[in-house]
């Protein structure tokens, strides 16, 4: 694979980490309401996970934004 199709993949795999990491953050504080004080750690995992999403989506900024055509993210 070359440096470009490599990159090329990134820009489409980004975009479908970055979506799936916000449903897990969304699903995190959901959860934390009902886990007592174990909540306070579901919270900040949510609040690292978006930090984490942030970061991804600096990264898809460098690297050119986002291709369009969808995702197969097992290829």
């Amino acid at each position: 694979m070359t440096r470009k199709s490599e990159v090329d993949k990134l820009r489409i795999l980004l975009p479908h980490w970055i979506e799936h990491n916000m449903e897990h953050a969304t699903e995190f504080r959901r959860w934390a309401g009902v886990a007592g004080e174990a909540g306070e750690d579901i919270h900040a995992a949510a609040e690292q996970m978006e930090g984490a999403s942030r970061l991804l989506k600096s990264a898809l900024e460098r690297l050119g934004g986002a291709l369009e055509g969808g995702h197969n993210h097992h290829a």
